[in-house]
């Protein structure tokens, strides 16, 4: 399995495809990368190279929970941060970056913090809204700042999602073990309320103003879920100004969310998509 140290984290990624322009294909929450290898292979397929990557303390990378005690970035920062140098590594910037919900928030802040690695965006499924806002804390960071809470890091070890990613990361446990759980807390409640210190509407993490000023070209996706409702994708086509719409042939569902492997009938319509969008804007 290919990982590369960054910022003290071993990261595992893959490139699929050997030529042609650069993306980076963001999963969405905390899920791994393979749920996007599939459209991934079929992007590159095409004549794209295509980077996905498991971010630190999800799927198959190392958890890191504050090794620099002076580190005062948001998990959503040290995310960024770890892409561009990864992007770095692999010599790919300035690279097309997009993804599905979390993955699309990436990509945004991606381009905020790191504009000379980015080419343009490709963003699917945006999140926003008050449903996602009330649900989406606890996901991130409220359960495991509760099993801390009542019982140390083994409580936090014994979660079902750390469960998963030690199973494929045995190595991370050791490190989990050896934290003492209040600091575990104290971080995880910084990260929880950076995650919640920003607007909820349109686009949850991003401001308006931060959305006007994107001066990349942009293409938005909308999803079809309470989590990522069209009405939040619409809105975030409406405030990048140098953005383009293209909407699946899809209905809001009355559903929390949609696993986006569910969206694998849409995945030749996004490829073709995605990929006249790039060769349009890979000059």
């Amino acid at each position: 399995m290919p990982h590369l140290k960054i910022q003290s984290a071993n990261i595992f990624y893959e490139v699929h495809g050997d030529t042609g322009p650069w993306l980076a294909l963001n999963a969405g929450g905390r899920h791994r990368s393979v749920e996007m290898v599939p459209l991934a292979q079929m992007i590159a397929a095409q004549g794209f190279r295509v980077l996905t990557h498991d971010r630190r303390n999800t799927g198959a990378s190392d958890i890191v929970i504050g090794s620099d005690e002076n580190d005062l970035r948001s998990e959503d920062e040290i995310w960024a941060d770890d892409l561009n140098l990864l992007l770095k590594h692999l010599d790919a910037g300035p690279a097309f970056s997009g993804g599905s919900s979390a993955g699309a928030r990436l990509s945004m802040l991606l381009a905020r913090r790191h504009p000379d690695a980015v080419k343009g965006l490709l963003l699917m499924r945006i999140t926003g809204g008050a449903f996602p806002a009330q649900r989406l804390p606890n996901i991130y960071y409220g359960q495991y700042i509760k099993a801390a809470q009542e019982g140390g890091m083994a409580a936090v070890c014994n979660t079902a999602p750390y469960q998963e990613r030690l199973a494929l990361n045995p190595s991370s446990r050791e490190r989990l073990m050896a934290m003492n759980p209040q600091d575990y807390i104290r971080i995880m409640q910084r990260w929880l309320d950076a995650f919640l210190s920003g607007p909820m509407v349109p686009v949850m993490g991003v401001p308006e103003d931060e959305l006007r000023g994107l001066n990349f070209p942009t293409l938005v996706i909308p999803g079809n879920d309470k989590t990522h409702s069209s009405i939040s994708g619409k809105a975030c086509a409406q405030l990048i100004a140098n953005s383009e719409l293209f909407e699946l042939p899809i209905q809001d569902e009355d559903r929390d969310i949609i696993p986006f492997p569910e969206w694998h009938p849409h995945y030749p319509a996004i490829t073709q998509k995605f990929t006249a969008f790039m060769r349009a804007h890979s000059a």
